[in-house]
C-alpha cells in the first residue's frame, strides 16, 4: 500500500491497475484540498468517518452538500470540486488512473498546477 503525506492529510493507494485505482483518503478538521478539476480522470467517493462538505459546480453555479457516513459522491471529468473535512473524516475513492490530471484553481497551500 502506498503512502503519501499531503498538507490536508494522507492518502494510501490500495489498489492501482490500468483501469482503476482505490484510495483511502484521511482529511483533518478544518482542513481542505484544492478546488480543482480533472480533464479525465472520473471518481466515486464514500464516506467511512467523519463529515465532509463537498463544494462542487453545477450549472456554472457553486454548490455544497454535506456527506456523513454511509454517503457517497460522484465526480465525472470536468466537473470543478473541493472536499472540507468538518470533522476528521476518512473515506474511499475509487477512480480511473489518470492520478496526475489534476487541475487546481484554488489551493490553501500554495501548490500549482
Amino acid at each position: 500500500m502506498q503512502h503519501l503525506e499531503k498538507p490536508w492529510g494522507y492518502e494510501k493507494i490500495w489498489a492501482k491497475t490500468n483501469h482503476y485505482v482505490g484510495k483511502i483518503l484521511f482529511i483533518k478538521k478544518g482542513h481542505r484540498l484544492s478546488y480543482q478539476y480533472h480533464q479525465k480522470k472520473e471518481e466515486t467517493l464514500l464516506v467511512l468517518e467523519g463529515l465532509l462538505e463537498i463544494e462542487f459546480e453545477k450549472n456554472r453555479e457553486r454548490q455544497k452538500i454535506k456527506l456523513k457516513p454511509g454517503e457517497t459522491f460522484h465526480n465525472p471529468p470536468l466537473q470543478k470540486h473541493r472536499f472540507t473535512a468538518l470533522e476528521d473524516s476518512r473515506l474511499i475513492e475509487v477512480s480511473t488512473p489518470h492520478l496526475d490530471d489534476v487541475i487546481r484553481l484554488e489551493d490553501d497551500y500554495d501548490r500549482v498546477g
